[in-house]
């Protein structure tokens, strides 16, 4: 595929359906108007890109803006849905459930909804699990929950049975929730299905606590676990400052990315330093992790240290590669490793300190979306199922820009996104803590 082709969406074939939805082709009688397939968006909005593109006689690289369309590919009253939700938990999951369920019930007059029980589980038969009929009453509080009230699994599932449990059940189109791994199986999904040319819509909704999917602007979820986050760091400075020479240790979710601790940092600004995958660290020498801790000690007499679980794995030797059931690597836990590592330092200097170590990870996977992931989430939904039911297929609904667009699955699963250890995120990071710009 050619680089002007990248951000192309598949469709199912042509939408011969009118909309249920009363909605404008003209602007300015106060009615929103319906989403054109000709309606894009610029991809990069520097001037440079833009400036390289028209010089040489060639669109800029555009992505497909989300929303309504005026003709849709599905006969609304005759069409299945279902929702799937993988991996681990995370902030709004049963948001976005709820807000597709509603989306496609009261907007389009679908009837008929499946929930897909413990992830890509409840699609393998032999797994035992039974499907479950959704409906708004049944969704109408979920939003209040966190977790996932379908359930979640992790670990994949053979496609051409998933795909044989779809058609069986006579499903137009899946929704899938979920990160790097559960997009990359939907999207095995969707391939299987074009093979046997049949017309189901497979559309993701990216989920991911650790904000790490590409290209999109924020992963839903992610704002609620650094609000969640944020007091728990002020009770940690509390402990640190409550102690001559306190530390207080706290152990963020980030396995491959440190957007949730340096956000926590920066919404909480009583810590000292964050300790991120993306940096490489070195405890030991004249400008390591311990002598500037030493430092700080010594002109402060208290220290907040955040670290995302995936930072400083570098430290550990003879260290063996496993895997989870999603294919991640399992990582050596970071946050005990220094505070046993703090601990010999300062006792070897005969420096008394007092350390508390603190890992709320799980409450902060688990807890209800806030008002504004909340708002995020439901809007997420629809534009999902505005793109479904007019036969695009293989996208996410995401915010690229601060605007909604379709995404094709595969341009966001080619890499995580990381935090820029040059970019202004991270300086302000560095500027809020005062730590040094490299430790060792």
């Amino acid at each position: 595929m050619s680089d002007k082709d990248r951000f192309l969406i598949e469709t199912l074939g042509a939408s011969n359906y009118e909309s249920p939805l009363k909605l404008s082709t003209t602007k300015g009688d106060h009615i929103f108007n319906f989403v054109k397939e000709s309606d894009k968006l610029l991809f990069d909005l520097s001037l440079e890109q833009c400036s390289y593109f028209l010089n040489k006689g060639q669109d800029p690289l555009c992505l497909e803006k989300s929303g309504p369309r005026k003709q849709i590919f599905f006969d609304a009253k005759n069409t299945t849905a279902a929702i799937v939700t993988c991996g681990g938990l995370c902030p709004g999951i049963n948001n976005v459930i709820r807000g597709v369920v509603m989306a496609l019930h009261y907007f389009y007059g679908v009837k008929r909804i499946i929930g897909v029980p413990y992830g890509y589980e409840g699609l393998n038969p032999a797994k035992g699990h039974e499907l479950i009929d959704l409906n708004p009453e049944k969704v109408k509080d979920v939003h209040q929950f966190g977790g996932t009230f379908l359930g979640s699994s992790r670990g994949a599932q053979d496609v051409s049975i998933m795909v044989d449990t779809l058609q069986e059940n006579k499903v137009d189109m899946l929704f899938a929730i979920g990160g790097d791994g559960t997009l990359k199986g939907v999207n095995a999904i969707g391939e299987e299905i074009a093979r046997r040319n049949a017309k189901i819509s497979v559309v993701g909704i990216p989920k991911t606590i650790d904000n790490d999917i590409d290209l999109i602007d924020e992963s839903f979820g992610f704002e609620t676990a650094f609000d969640v986050a944020s007091p728990i760091l002020r009770d940690a400075h509390n402990e640190a400052t409550g102690a001559y020479n306190g530390i207080s240790i706290i152990k963020l979710m980030g396995r491959d990315s440190g957007f949730i601790a340096a956000s926590a940092a920066l919404a909480m600004p009583v810590v000292n330093f964050v300790l991120i995958p993306e940096m490489d660290f070195s405890l030991e020498g004249e400008n390591g992790f311990l002598t500037i801790l030493e430092d700080r000690l010594k002109s402060k007499k208290h220290a907040v240290i955040v670290v995302a679980e995936g930072a400083g794995q570098q430290l550990f030797e003879h260290r063996q590669v496993v895997k989870d059931a999603s294919g991640n690597i399992k990582h050596e836990d970071i946050g005990i490793f220094l505070k046993e590592q703090i601990g010999a330092y300062f006792k070897e200097k005969n420096v008394p300190v007092t350390i508390k170590y603190i890992d709320p990870s799980y409450i902060v996977r688990c807890a209800p979306a806030n008002s504004s992931d909340s708002v995020y989430c439901s809007r997420l939904a629809y534009h999902a199922v505005h793109g479904a039911m007019a036969g695009k297929t293989k996208f996410v609904a995401c915010k690229v820009n601060n605007h909604y667009v379709y995404v094709p699955i595969s341009e966001v699963t080619k890499k995580r996104k990381k935090i820029d250890l040059e970019g202004e995120f991270w300086f302000s990071v560095l500027q809020s803590t005062g730590q040094p710009f490299s430790l060792g």
